[in-house]
């Protein structure tokens, strides 16, 4: 298949969504949604599964309408304000095997007109996760560091999430790890370029981003003794 998924007409749509988020107007232009939108991210999906797996067989790149990684277009507003029913976003998680939901580690692909991204590994984990994820940066250090700090890694990522105002329980305040060790998201991100989106590179693109964040998912992922 192409290498060539998405188009300047993607980004239309999504401009379009976001100007009218209201079920009538999506409902008239379902079809646009589903030739822009859905069709070239399940085909991007199929597209990238096997090299995926020769990055790591753990995670899943599933080209499913429903359950798959393609992220669903509809917001769920029912404990927030922005009562708006669409997301005006592509967003593709290639979860891991064992991941059920967005709080797992995963390989992330974010599409939208106000910016384009790729991002590597886990957000919001629950506590017992972060706990973990935490001791091991704590007694492995000097190889988180070194992943981290590695200069290809550092050229195209940088780590992102929020991060606790002050030590979390169990850590010492003067601890040398303090910075990594107050975060709640344990992410990185790189920046994608529109015209790589819609260009026959993007695979690549991503795929390339996606083998150079290899030693960081490995490292979260035996922190909480998942296979890598």
């Amino acid at each position: 298949m192409t290498d060539k998924y998405f188009s300047r007409k993607t980004f239309t749509f999504l401009t379009q969504l976001d100007e009218n988020n209201n079920r009538d107007w999506f409902n008239e232009n379902k079809q646009k949604y589903e030739d822009e939108v859905r069709e070239p991210a399940l085909n991007f999906i199929a597209d990238i599964s096997g090299d995926l797996a020769r990055i790591s067989p753990h995670f899943n790149a599933i080209p499913k309408k429903i359950g798959g990684s393609l992220m669903r277009v509809y917001r769920d507003a029912r404990f927030v304000k922005d009562k708006r029913p669409y997301k005006t976003n592509i967003g593709i998680q290639f979860r891991h095997e064992i991941g059920k939901d967005v709080h797992a580690p995963g390989f992330y692909v974010h599409i939208s007109p106000e910016e384009c991204f790729i991002g590597v590994g886990i957000w919001r984990p629950d506590g017992p996760a972060l706990r973990k994820i935490r001791d091991r940066i704590s007694e492995n250090s000097k190889k988180w560091l070194t992943i981290t700090q590695q200069k290809k890694f550092k050229h195209q990522f940088e780590l992102a999430g929020e991060s606790l105002v002050n030590a979390p329980r169990g850590y010492a305040k003067d601890h040398p790890m303090l910075e990594d060790l107050r975060r709640k998201d344990h992410i990185a991100i790189t920046p994608l370029k529109k015209n790589i989106v819609t260009g026959d590179q993007f695979k690549k693109e991503v795929l390339k981003s996606f083998r150079e964040a290899n030693d960081y998912m490995e490292f979260l992922c035996k922190s909480l003794n998942l296979n890598y």
